[in-house]
Order: C-alpha cells, then sequence, then structure tokens
C-alpha cells in the first residue's frame, strides 16, 4: 500500500470506468423488493453505493448494471441522487459475470482500469476505492478484502473437520475489484472460450495466471444479504451522519 500510494497514484490521464452490479435477485432477503433497491433513512442501498463512487474523484464514469425490468426505476434513482457520474445503466445476464460483462461492453474506449463493484456494498468507503485502484495501477489487479476473524476449518461432505486453517493467511474478499482493462478483457475472453464460471472478478483474472493484490479493506464494507444486514447498516449510516 504505501508503494502505490508514494509511486503511483492515479494521474489525470488514466481514465476510470466503474461497473455497478444491481442485478441479483436476493432470494435470503425474503423481500418483495430487490435488496439493492431496499430503503435505508429514505435512500435505496444501491445509491449508497453509487454515490462512494460518485464521491471518488479517481473515477470518470460509472456503469450500472441492473435487470432490465429496473432499468427506469434505476434511472429514477440516479436522478433524485443527482449522480451524474452513471453514464449508462445497462441490462444485465443471468449470472453474475453475464452481468459484467454487459457492463464492460459499455465502458468507454478511452478507460484504463475498470473498477467492478457489488451494487449491495453499500458502505464502501471512497478512501478504499482510491487505495484499491492505486494498488491496481501497480499490480495490474487488486481486490479489497479483509483478514479472517474467525478460526477457519476445512471440512468434508459430512461437515467433519478436516484441518484446521492458518488464519494469518486468509482475508475475506470484498469488492471493488479493480484491473488494467485489457487484463479483464483477457479474463473474461478465457472465460467465454473454456465456459468457466466464477463467483468473483478476481477468480476470474486469476484463472488466467495473473496474480492478484489483496488491498486492505474495512470490515464494514459488509455485503447485504439478510434482513439483519439491514439493520446493520442502518446503525452504521446514523453513526456516520452524525
Amino acid at each position: 500500500m504505501i508503494f502505490s500510494s508514494l509511486f503511483n497514484r492515479k494521474d489525470e490521464d488514466e481514465y476510470c470506468s466503474a461497473i455497478v452490479l444491481g442485478a441479483g435477485q436476493g432470494t435470503r432477503m425474503h423481500s418483495n423488493v430487490r435488496k439493492q433497491f431496499i430503503e435505508v433513512l429514505g435512500k435505496p442501498v444501491i445509491a449508497y453505493a453509487l454515490d462512494a463512487f460518485q464521491q471518488c474523484d479517481y473515477v470518470d464514469e460509472i456503469i450500472l448494471v441492473v435487470s432490465k425490468e429496473d432499468i427506469v426505476y434505476a434511472n429514477d434513482i440516479v436522478k433524485a441522487f443527482e449522480l451524474d457520474k452513471v453514464k449508462k445503466i445497462v441490462s444485465g445476464g443471468k449470472r453474475r459475470q453475464d452481468s459484467v460483462l454487459c457492463g464492460l461492453k459499455e465502458i468507454s474506449d478511452k478507460a484504463d482500469i475498470v473498477a467492478v463493484h457489488d451494487g449491495a456494498r453499500p458502505l464502501v468507503r471512497t478512501e478504499d476505492i482510491k487505495n484499491v485502484i492505486d494498488d491496481a495501477l501497480v499490480f495490474d489487479a487488486a481486490t479489497l478484502g479483509v483478514k479472517a476473524k474467525d478460526t477457519m476449518k476445512m471440512i468434508d461432505e459430512n461437515n467433519t473437520v478436516l484441518s484446521t486453517l492458518n488464519r494469518e493467511f486468509l482475508y475475506s474478499i470484498q469488492t471493488p475489484q479493480v484491473f488494467r482493462r485489457e487484463v479483464l478483457l483477457q479474463g473474461y475472453e478465457n472465460a467465454m472460450e473454456n465456459e468457466l464460471e466464477f463467483t468473483d472478478d478476481s477468480s476470474l483474472v486469476e484463472a488466467t495466471g495473473v496474480s492478484v493484490k489483496v488491498t486492505e479493506g474495512s470490515y464494514d464494507n459488509i455485503k447485504i444479504t439478510t434482513p439483519e444486514d439491514l439493520i446493520y447498516m442502518e446503525a452504521m449510516v446514523e453513526f456516520i451522519e452524525n
């Protein structure tokens, strides 16, 4: 982190496109409203995530990816919260990586760097966005993550412990994940050619032999998944605003 912050801060000529994903179904939320559109203190979850990128001076444009039926509503959110860095709103695909690819097709030709973020992570800090972009400039690929707090164990199909893993080398991976444009495109070309499926973009890029730097993130950059997460989010927003 010190290396990137001292020697390769993003300069004005480097163009950063952010793809924010909001096409997920969120079945574990047990709500008629998609989790990214649930309002917390009068503001949709995804609007908090978008605003973090809006406020980040490293980010030049935002491509918002949502389900086809949510495009009009998403456009209303962008207008209501004056998110003028959102240049396009496009419909996503069946899988996460399909949705990212839909966003990739719409980024500016000027883009040198691409950040991919889950819209269900509303508490991401602008400072952390800057830090992971800086690391991507140095290492070509970087992702936010935090050290595992709990003891982690490997189990078998019967839920019997096989081994206890060394927590010192385990991280919970978050978003945004940031890549040189050509690195991410190569990852998607490889995935499509070989019919591979991944749960995140860093894994997709790793499959091409590229090493991914982990940038220290924040524990409050949670992914909204269950109703309990909304309670935590509301408390955090009130704490930050007060």
